[in-house]
């Protein structure tokens, strides 16, 4: 028995030496069609990646600001639950970092960051950076720079004017990167752009904006509450409740004191913007390497499939 299983063994070994020696054959008879369609696929691949224009990445590593305790110190609790009743809240809610990361990614807010910084034609219409001259290049087909026109089209070859809003808000959200530390609390943000300035000028205009937005965000919401709280005093004869309420109504201007008063809200920043020196993006090498891997595997893949198909078709019994 032990004899036989050995026999077999040796039968299989030898077939799959037989095999590999046909496959080997096979692929060397026809070297100069692999050789010729791997050279054509790195040829191809180190064009393709030449053709590609370099993007800079300007980046800040941002921390979320203290929040500023209020002046109810020890009374937070009794007075938080009266004002609670009375419909209004004293603190600051949720976090104001986790809500500032949702706004900032948000298409609301980055539409009216485009519109307010006219950023149209820089987010929509560039699609390189003259280097040597330190300037943008347009794609003339989408936007005409001297007379500030959008030619874009629609599939029926008619102008639609200006790109919409959601088509602007995509372009922004594929170079914006935001991303936090889960243990420190630290927020890295990014933007890419081809050029090294004008990602920087976008990163510092982020930061700016959403600073702006929050603290007008908590403004507003502190002047409503005041507002609220005066209308209830007048309407209550109490005087214990009237003086809880007026205490309330100073801690909520002292925070709306704080809010306009702080122009970095929601982010300082630990390691502010530089100018990028060096490209982010595309790593040529590793697209020259990867095309021609993927010419001559594809290579030999047609090569194979060609020859034993081709027996098969013939008739043959193939065991590979």
């Amino acid at each position: 028995m032990e004899d036989m299983k050995a026999g077999r063994q040796i039968d299989e070994d030898i077939e799959a030496y037989i095999d590999l020696r046909d496959l080997f054959l096979v692929l060397w008879s026809k070297k100069i069609i692999i050789l010729l369609i791997t050279s054509f696929s790195a040829a191809f691949s180190v064009y393709y990646a030449l053709s590609i224009p370099n993007e800079y990445k300007a980046e800040a590593l941002v921390v979320p600001s203290d929040q500023q305790s209020t002046s109810l110190g020890g009374l937070g609790g009794q007075l938080g639950g009266i004002a609670s009743l009375a419909g209004v809240s004293i603190g600051g809610g949720s976090d104001k970092s986790l809500v500032a990361q949702k706004v900032m990614q948000s298409r609301s807010f980055i539409e009216h960051f485009i519109r307010d910084n006219d950023l149209a034609p820089e987010v929509y219409a560039v699609e390189g950076w003259d280097q040597r001259r330190n300037k943008l290049i347009i794609n003339s087909d989408i936007y005409d720079p001297e007379l500030k026109v959008w030619k874009l089209k629609s599939s029926d070859n008619e102008e639609v004017g200006p790109p919409s809003g959601w088509q602007l808000y995509n372009a922004f959200v594929a170079r914006l990167k935001v991303v936090e530390d889960g243990t420190s609390g630290f927020v890295n943000l990014s933007i890419q752009h081809y050029s090294p300035s004008l990602a920087k000028k976008w990163l510092d205009l982020y930061i700016v904006a959403i600073n702006k937005h929050m603290q007008q965000r908590e403004v507003i919401r502190v002047a409503r509450n005041i507002k609220y709280l005066e209308e209830q005093i007048q309407k209550t004869s109490i005087a214990q409740m009237q003086e809880v309420f007026y205490t309330i109504v100073q801690d909520q201007i002292k925070d709306k004191m704080l809010a306009e008063a702080s122009p970095d809200y929601v982010f300082s920043a630990v390691s502010p913007s530089m100018l990028p020196s060096q490209k982010s993006t595309p790593n040529r090498a590793l697209i020259c390497v990867f095309g021609t891997m993927i010419g001559g595997f594809l290579s030999i893949f047609f090569v194979l499939a060609f020859h034993y198909g081709k027996k098969v078709g013939s008739g043959y019994e193939v065991t590979i």
